[in-house]
């Protein structure tokens, strides 16, 4: 039983090819197309709106040097955004359940925006691992703990991720057994179960969204320290 709760996470596959890349690449088609009208119909209207509603909460934290990361960033949100709300969908699967697809999208940000830093105020980012008026016998030590929170922020951006969106499909495959197990016997009990499956479905649409925004704010915010 306990294998059966965890298949939902294995990549599917197809005469022994893994289908990951087209459920990842699937979100694309969603977007619209290239046209020489600005607005097609109202459904670009609408995507063109919620882009640039979240062009605007993501640039809001950051300066101008910044906004040259408008483009990667409001990608990143759309993609996860997309992957996410398409993976509760009913045998679909969520990349992003997977720690491997998490690390290899919070990894490399990460160490860009560390890279900018270094490269744009080395001696302003290389500070922050010192704070100001440090004792000198605290010195040594508080340079290991501030190295090590610096290099733990990708593995927590991607477990962050992971393990919401992992805990939220757990909750549903379990209730929805409970339900179709119930129904026979108790159907009662299996209609209680069924509207507390509808309520945690809702609320998964709505950790899908948080967690995407959350994980491009992050990103956007270690930016920011580092321009």
């Amino acid at each position: 039983m306990n294998l059966t709760f965890f298949d939902q996470f294995s990549s599917p596959s197809l005469m022994g090819i893994p289908l990951v890349l087209i459920s990842m690449t699937f979100p694309a088609l969603l977007l619209p197309s290239h046209d020489n009208r600005w607005v097609k119909d109202r459904l670009s209207t609408l995507q063109l709106w919620a882009v640039n509603l979240i062009t605007k909460q993501l640039m809001t934290p950051l300066n101008k040097k910044g906004h040259k990361w408008a483009l990667i960033l409001t990608s990143l949100m759309v993609f996860l955004l997309l992957i996410n709300l398409l993976g509760l969908l009913p045998y679909t699967f969520t990349p992003t359940t997977q720690l491997s697809m998490s690390l290899a999208l919070a990894f490399p940000l990460w160490l860009a925006t560390l890279l900018t830093g270094l490269r744009n105020q080395p001696s302003t980012t290389m500070a922050h691992l010192l704070p100001e008026g440090t004792p000198t016998l605290l010195i040594p030590a508080l340079i290991l703990i501030e190295t090590t929170s610096l290099l733990i922020r990708p593995i927590a951006l991607g477990v962050r991720l992971t393990a919401n969106l992992t805990a939220g499909h757990l909750l549903i495959q379990l209730i929805s057994t409970a339900t179709m197990a119930l129904l026979p016997t108790m159907p009662m009990l299996s209609l209680l179960t069924f509207l507390i499956l509808l309520l945690l479905t809702i609320l998964e649409v709505a950790v899908a969204m948080i967690q995407a925004y959350v994980f491009v704010l992050l990103l956007s915010l270690y930016l920011q320290e580092n321009i």
